[in-house]
């Protein structure tokens, strides 16, 4: 299961929400689930930002 706070810790060198979007869509590939846990730190983190990481991880090309 993919969460929010490991993928913040293991990419501390993401700065940007879009940034992190792109690791989101990058690690679904790999996983089933997706757990949002924490909302991301980053100082343009919209206020949808749990609809737009669910879309991402959705969205993204699962073999």
């Amino acid at each position: 299961m993919l969460h929010v706070s490991d993928l913040l810790l293991q990419h501390r060198e993401v700065n940007t929400f879009e940034e992190f979007v792109e690791v989101v869509k990058l690690r679904a590939l790999d996983e089933m689930f997706f757990r949002i846990d924490l909302k991301p730190p980053f100082p343009d983190t919209p206020e949808n930002w749990d609809m737009v990481l669910e879309a991402a991880f959705s969205s993204a090309n699962k073999p």
